[in-house]
């Protein structure tokens, strides 16, 4: 007896896998809707990071004008009562104009004798940065958390950004040299 073949019908791909293997529509439906869940929500994740980042981040400083070379000799004519305080005179050793308005810097020559009903005003500055070295006599100072300091010749200090500070005494040759950034700033006044 010849053996006769059974003729087989052609089983698609998808019919030749297993059961637990096959997907029902819902099936795939519910699946493309969880990756497409996944998906937005990594994309969400990545957003805020993106936003964490950037607030991290300081805003770009605007570009400065380049700066140029600054020059100051010694000259008695420079010094002018034209600055800050009635009871000074300042020498602009032309900083201000060499950065663009980036800092300042100035000899400042204190007029004796002490007034200290005109000198000892509680003031603070709003600066990002002030020191101040003596270069001749001395100065009494007051600094918020520091107290009373007497500051002589060689003597150099900061004041960090809006500390409540006043003169208190000094002598009748006293000359400050001062650097400020930025050069435009402003002072306050306070009442006691």
């Amino acid at each position: 007896m010849a053996s006769r073949k059974q003729k087989r019908k052609p089983v698609s791909r998808a019919a030749a896998r297993r059961p637990a293997q096959r997907k029902s529509a819902a099936r795939k439906t519910a699946a493309k809707s969880t990756a497409a869940k996944s998906t937005a929500a990594k994309s969400t994740a990545r957003k805020k990071i993106v936003r964490r980042a950037r607030a991290a981040v300081p805003a770009a400083r605007p570009a400065r004008k380049k700066q140029r070379v600054a020059i100051s000799h010694h000259r008695e004519e420079d010094f002018k009562a034209d600055g800050l305080r009635a009871y000074a005179q300042y020498r602009d050793l032309g900083i201000k104009g060499a950065t663009g308005g980036l800092a300042q810097a100035h000899v400042i020559r204190l007029l004796g004798p002490c007034n200290p009903q005109e000198v000892s005003k509680l003031h603070f500055h709003d600066v990002d940065f002030q020191m101040v070295y003596v270069l001749k006599g001395w100065v009494k100072t007051y600094m918020e958390g520091e107290g009373e300091t007497m500051m002589r010749e060689g003597s150099a200090w900061t004041q960090p950004p809006r500390i409540r500070h006043m003169i208190l005494d000094y002598s009748d040759n006293v000359e400050l040299l001062e650097i400020i950034l930025p050069a435009d700033f402003d002072t306050v006044e306070l009442t006691a």
